[in-house]
C-alpha cells in the first residue's frame, strides 16, 4: 500500500500561511526574473489563466481582476516542504521526496494500527493543515501510479473530502470514476503519449488498465506495460529512500537586465560555479568536466542573436570551487562575443563520480587533495550556518550586480531568517 501526499496549490498556499489576507483572493507566483506564472490559487485558475504565462501579457489583466502577483521566495517553500516532511516520518518511516510539494508514504504494516487507511489519511491531512497551515490531499493505492491517481481524485473530487483510497471503492465505483478520467492524466503519459493511445481507442485511465500487456509493449515498450500492470494493482514501482546522486548538476539563471560586459558576466558564471559545486559537494561527488553557456535573449532580432557554449576538461576529477570556478571562467573567455547583450549563463557540471571511489591518477597530490577537501568542508558549513554568499569567491564580486536576478514582489523569509521572523504583538 502506497500514499501520495500532495500539497495544494503549494507556492501559493505558503504565502497563504503569513499572508492571511491572501485567503479567498487570486494569487499568482512567478519564475525567476517575475517571468512566467508557475504557481496559481484556484481563484485564479477560475479566471483561465494558464500555468508558464508571461507575467508582461498577464500584468494588465492582473490589475483589473485584482490578482495579486509574488515573486517566488524558495528559501520559504524549501523550509515549509522540509516540514510537511518531517510530520509525514512521524506516521511512516519509508517517505520518499518525489518533489518540493509531493512525497510518496509505504503503508505496508502502518495501516493495520489504524481503523482504515482513509482513517490515517485524514489524521495526515488534519495534522499537516494544524502544524504547518498547509492543506494536502492524500491518495491511497497498492501501487505508486494508484497513489498518485487517488490523489488527483481527492483533488478534484471535493466528495472525497481531500482523501481517496482506491483500495476500500466498490469495484463498480472505481470502474465508473476511472472511465471519466483521460488517459493522460496517468503518472508518466506526456502529451505526445497520450495522443498515441487516444488514436489507438485508448482514451480513459479504464481503458488503459485493460489494454492488453503485448499490444501496449510492441506500440509503447516495456514502460506502458509497467504502468497498466500498476493501474491494475500490481506494484512495479519501488519505494525511493534514497535519492541518488545526480549525473549532471546545473546552475542557470536569467540576469535581472541584459549584460554587455565580460565582467559582469564573469561574476555571473563564478557565482553559478559556486552554486553548482556547493551541490556537487552535498552528494560526495566529484567533477570531471564543466560546460558554460551564454546566450542573448530569444525574442530579439536574429542580427542580435548570439548562444554558444563550450566543455572544459578537468585533469582531475574535484569538487573544489575554485578549481571548477576557474574551468567555467576560462571556457567564458573563449565563447564571449562583444556587442551583444547577454541574458542568460548557464554552468554544468558533468562526468560526476563518487568522491571515495575514483582512479587515481599519477599526477595526484593526496596531501593537496585532503587540504582542498577541508577547506571546502569549512567553506560549506560557513555558508550554511550565516547564509549563502557569507563566504565566496573574490571572482563572484560583491555588492548588488547588475545581472542578479530580479524579484520585485518577494514576501520575508518568515521561517528562515530572524529578521524577517513575524511578531505578533498583544493590544
Amino acid at each position: 500500500m502506497f500514499a501520495l501526499v500532495d500539497c495544494n496549490n503549494f507556492f501559493v498556499s505558503c504565502e497563504r500561511v503569513f499572508r492571511p489576507d491572501l485567503q479567498d483572493r487570486p494569487v499568482v507566483v512567478l519564475s525567476n526574473n517575475d517571468g512566467c506564472v508557475v504557481a496559481r490559487s484556484n481563484e485564479v485558475k477560475a479566471l483561465g489563466v494558464r500555468m508558464g504565462t508571461p507575467w508582461f501579457q498577464l500584468r494588465e489583466t492582473a490589475r483589473r481582476r485584482g490578482i495579486t502577483a509574488l515573486s517566488s521566495n524558495y528559501m520559504l517553500y524549501g523550509d515549509m516542504s522540509n516540514r510537511v516532511a518531517s510530520i509525514l516520518r512521524s506516521y511512516s518511516p519509508d517517505v520518499e521526496g518525489y518533489s518540493i510539494d509531493e512525497s510518496f508514504l509505504q503503508l505496508d504494516g502502518i495501516s493495520a494500527s489504524w481503523e482504515s487507511a482513509i482513517a490515517m489519511g485524514c489524521s495526515i491531512r488534519e495534522c499537516i493543515l494544524r502544524w504547518t497551515g498547509l492543506p494536502v490531499c492524500v491518495g491511497i493505492g497498492a501501487s505508486k501510479t494508484l497513489a498518485k491517481l487517488a490523489n488527483h481524485i481527492a483533488k478534484k473530487r471535493p466528495e472525497f473530502g481531500g482523501v481517496c483510497d482506491l483500495e476500500t471503492l466498490p469495484e463498480n465505483r472505481k470502474i465508473a470514476l476511472l472511465a471519466e478520467i483521460d488517459v493522460g492524466e496517468v503518472w508518466g503519459i506526456g502529451g505526445r503519449t497520450a495522443a498515441r493511445l487516444r488514436a489507438m481507442r485508448i482514451e480513459t485511465v479504464h481503458t488503459l488498465r485493460d489494454a492488453a500487456p503485448k499490444r501496449l509493449r510492441a506500440h509503447f515498450g516495456v514502460v506502458m506495460e509497467r504502468i497498466a500492470s500498476e493501474l491494475q494493482g500490481i506494484s512495479c514501482l519501488e519505494l525511493e529512500d534514497v535519492a541518488l546522486p545526480k549525473q549532471q548538476i546545473i546552475s542557470s539563471r536569467s540576469f535581472g537586465e541584459n549584460i554587455t560586459r565580460l565582467e559582469d558576466l564573469r561574476e555571473a558564471v563564478s557565482t553559478y560555479a559556486l552554486r553548482a559545486a556547493e551541490r556537487l559537494r552535498s552528494q560526495n561527488s566529484v567533477c570531471g568536466a564543466v560546460q558554460v553557456t551564454i546566450r542573448t535573449s530569444p525574442f530579439l532580432p536574429d542580427a542580435r542573436l548570439y548562444r554558444n557554449s563550450i566543455v572544459v576538461p578537468l585533469a582531475e576529477p574535484t569538487g573544489d570551487s575554485r578549481l571548477l570556478a576557474g574551468a567555467a571562467l576560462c571556457g567564458l573567455e573563449r565563447i564571449f562575443r562583444k556587442g551583444y547583450e547577454y541574458k542568460k549563463a548557464e554552468v554544468m557540471l558533468m562526468a560526476l563520480s563518487d568522491r571515495d571511489v575514483r582512479d587515481g591518477s599519477l599526477f595526484c597530490d593526496a596531501a593537496r587533495d585532503s587540504r582542498s577537501v577541508r577547506l571546502m568542508d569549512v567553506m560549506d558549513s560557513l555558508n550554511r550556518n550565516y547564509g549563502r554568499g557569507t563566504l565566496h569567491l573574490a571572482s563572484a564580486g560583491a555588492g548588488q550586480q547588475q545581472w542578479v536576478t530580479r524579484a520585485e514582489n518577494c514576501t520575508p523569509r518568515y521561517t528562515t531568517c530572524w529578521d524577517d521572523v513575524p511578531c505578533a504583538y498583544a493590544k
